[in-house]
């Protein structure tokens, strides 16, 4: 809102008075990339929202199936610094600075693969 902030020289002079101001209003947008949770902005996001610092969010549903994995089995906290070829060999997938075994995205390619087809079908 305007009226949060003070008028100061060199603002628009029609938008000193408080009354003017104060019916002033602005939504502010925010909008991401379902990448930006698993690459490690998830806790700017949520400082954001919780402070009230964005109105509304406009978010993809990208990265839906990554939910739905931690549905099934456990994904565990690791650390951005990981290397990602040696957890690969240990049969172990990095999305940002969480760690997700290989099963769990087989068990969920055998939850999904049947709905697809029945869509298909």
């Amino acid at each position: 809102r305007l009226s949060d902030v003070p008028w100061k020289e060199g603002d628009d002079i029609d938008l000193k008075p408080h009354s003017v101001r104060s019916k002033i209003r602005a939504r502010i947008f925010f909008s991401y990339t379902s990448n930006q949770i698993s690459c490690g902005q998830r806790e700017i996001i949520r400082f954001l929202v919780q402070h009230k610092m964005v109105d509304v969010i406009v978010t993809t549903a990208g990265g839906i199936e990554e939910d739905i994995i931690k549905c099934f089995e456990p994904t565990f906290m690791g650390d951005f610094k990981l290397k990602g070829r040696e957890l690969r060999k240990k049969g172990i997938n990095r999305i940002g600075n969480l760690l997700v075994p290989n099963m769990n995205y087989c068990k969920f390619e055998d939850w999904i693969v049947p709905l697809i087809e029945q869509m298909h079908d």
